[in-house]
């Protein structure tokens, strides 16, 4: 008997219906995956979400009333585990960077074919960050002008050695299987010592994560 599939759950929040009935179609032709709702505003969704769980979100970023971002710092503050992905026409640096800040694990481009958007939602799954490579090299154009800060970085921050080695892998963008593998430990363990690692500093993103670690060793004095 074979192993039953497991389901990924799906939100998709997307004021105009035409491209989130799209989406949803998108979903809903691929077996491991279910659409549980699409929502045309962020404040309908932020009270189903709570409700339904979904596993990831995608999230339009120009949504009527409160924004994508807006809408993904409130979920990522309460249900940090649920990942979000953004899917805009936008591609300017300050609306990029906000979104990974507020902590968007991912992009997508509104004209991505359906195999990209599937792709995309089991790269995240297994603890991937889809960008498109025009998106992904934006990103990283706004990581390098982000000004430094003067304090030392991560001062009053004790990370323990298994954090640190995550870390560094996290930096070189692996994904959490590849981070597992690599050191020899589950999955589920990587993803735990991810969660103390936000916590420690203060994130809620692996892209911020891996973007202040390694600020904090490019500084001469970070403890790290």
């Amino acid at each position: 008997m074979s192993a039953k599939t497991e389901i990924t759950d799906i939100a998709i929040v997307e004021d105009n219906s035409a491209l989130g009935n799209s989406l949803r179609k998108v979903v809903e032709s691929d077996s491991s995956l279910r659409c549980i709702g699409v929502w045309a505003t962020a404040e309908d969704a932020l009270k189903k979400i709570d409700a339904f769980r979904p596993h990831i979100v995608l999230m339009d970023i120009n949504l009527p009333g409160m924004s994508g971002i807006d809408a993904t710092a409130r979920l990522k503050q309460f249900l940090p585990e649920i990942k979000v992905v953004m899917v805009t026409v936008y591609r300017d640096h300050d609306k990029i960077f906000a979104a990974l800040k507020a902590g968007a694990c991912g992009y997508l481009l509104k004209r991505s074919n359906p195999a990209e958007i599937r792709q995309a939602i089991h790269d995240v799954r297994t603890g991937g960050a889809p960008m498109s490579p025009e998106i992904a090299r934006r990103v990283v154009e706004a990581f390098h002008q982000t000004p430094r800060s003067e304090p030392s970085l991560l001062d009053d921050v004790k990370l323990s050695k298994r954090e640190t080695e995550i870390l560094e892998l996290l930096c070189e963008g692996l994904a959490n299987k590849e981070i597992a593998d690599r050191l020899n430990i589950s999955v589920e363990t990587v993803r735990v010592h991810l969660k103390h690692v936000y916590e420690k500093l203060h994130v809620r993103s692996r892209t911020e994560a891996a973007m202040k670690f390694r600020d904090a060793r490019e500084d001469p004095r970070s403890p790290i």
